[in-house]
């Protein structure tokens, strides 16, 4: 036999049944895993998009910007969700609010409403008691008819001692005014006090 007949004459059929057999075996295993890898690529690419409208739907109240993020990370996938976390607002729409809420909290504790130490409802400064559990709040002076508070011993805008016990002393017992100095009853105080 020449060179040129075993070149030319047909492969035997040993070596082809084992090469497409092996072949078709390879593509029978490489084609459900180029077909999963596309599906996880695609879905992926999906459930990013989707994350991401419902990102920017929770952070603005903007159509246009929860559009411009959409369309970002649907037209350039990983990418456009790096450019998006940069670009995208801090806090939500609910941290906005809840924030907004603090500082309301905080503005009305400055305020100071007052409120029943019973029942805790919205009293104003000058009721004498809780109009819904009818909680003592305040008490009028003896003397001359204020609201004080129940823990006040003395009312501060007529010196009446509120206890009973004995009142502010005016003098020291046994000493008499004296007259010239200052601080005592009927003399004003000038000059610097401290």
């Amino acid at each position: 036999m020449s060179i040129l007949s075993i070149l030319l004459a047909p492969p035997s059929p040993v070596t082809t049944t084992t090469t497409p057999g092996w072949l078709a075996t390879l593509q029978g295993l490489v084609g459900p895993l180029i077909g999963c890898t596309v599906a996880f690529f695609v879905i992926f690419s999906l459930s990013i998009v989707i994350w991401t409208f419902r990102d920017i739907r929770s952070r603005t109240q903007d159509f246009l910007s929860q559009v411009l993020a959409t369309v970002l990370v649907a037209v350039f996938n990983v990418g456009g969700l790096f450019i998006y976390m940069i670009l995208r607002p801090r806090q939500t729409l609910a941290e906005i609010y809840e924030r907004q809420l603090e500082e309301e909290s905080l503005l009305a504790e400055m305020t100071e409403r007052q409120t029943c130490n019973n029942c805790h409802a919205r009293v104003e400064g000058d009721f004498q008691v809780c109009p819904s559990c009818g909680q003592k709040l305040k008490r009028p002076c003896p003397k001359c008819e204020r609201l004080l508070e129940l823990r006040w011993t003395f009312c501060p805008y007529c010196a009446t001692n509120l206890s009973g016990g004995p009142g502010p002393m005016q003098n020291m017992p046994g000493m008499p005014a004296m007259p010239g100095v200052p601080g005592t009853p009927g003399m004003p105080m000038t000059g610097n006090r401290y």
